[in-house]
């Protein structure tokens, strides 16, 4: 998990904004899940890309009984450009939409994980070109957790 400084803690993994070993990308949000959330839908709806889900896995899993940590999954993309991403390799439909997940453990950071782009590239043997539109992900993030 990661520490405040946005490092990974004792399980290990890399610095905020670099992917893991696992291809996931976390970045330290200054703000709530809930604001986070709110701003991430904000950022969406003034680029035009169209929301698909948000899930907020903590109330889902309350519902069942559960105890979790604050967990929303937004689920978002615009098809003009996922389109050619599943044209050029049609398994990566099993990662699109894009998603990213808001989420904090109690009285800590919050944080904003998605698939790295090029973990994605290389997971579908995208080319260059084909890869293109799913790096959007990582200015929109670095967008959604500016001061």
């Amino acid at each position: 998990m990661p520490e405040a400084d946005g490092t990974a803690g004792a399980e290990g993994g890399p610095a905020a904004g670099a992917p893991d070993t696992a291809g996931t990308v976390t970045k330290t949000s200054p703000r709530s899940v809930t604001d986070t959330v709110a701003r991430l839908l904000d950022l969406l709806a003034s680029k035009g890309i169209k929301v698909f889900a948000v899930i907020d896995q903590q109330a889902e899993a309350r519902a069942a009984g559960l105890d979790l940590r604050e967990t929303t999954l937004v689920i978002f993309g615009n098809p003009a450009a996922g389109t050619g991403v599943m044209v050029a390799a049609p398994l990566s439909a099993l990662d699109l939409p894009l998603k990213v997940l808001v989420w904090a453990e109690a009285g800590q950071d919050t944080f904003v994980s998605y698939t790295a782009p090029g973990t994605l590239a290389v997971r579908y043997g995208l080319s260059h070109e084909a890869a293109a539109p799913l790096a959007a992900v990582n200015g929109l993030t670095d967008a959604l957790i500016a001061g």
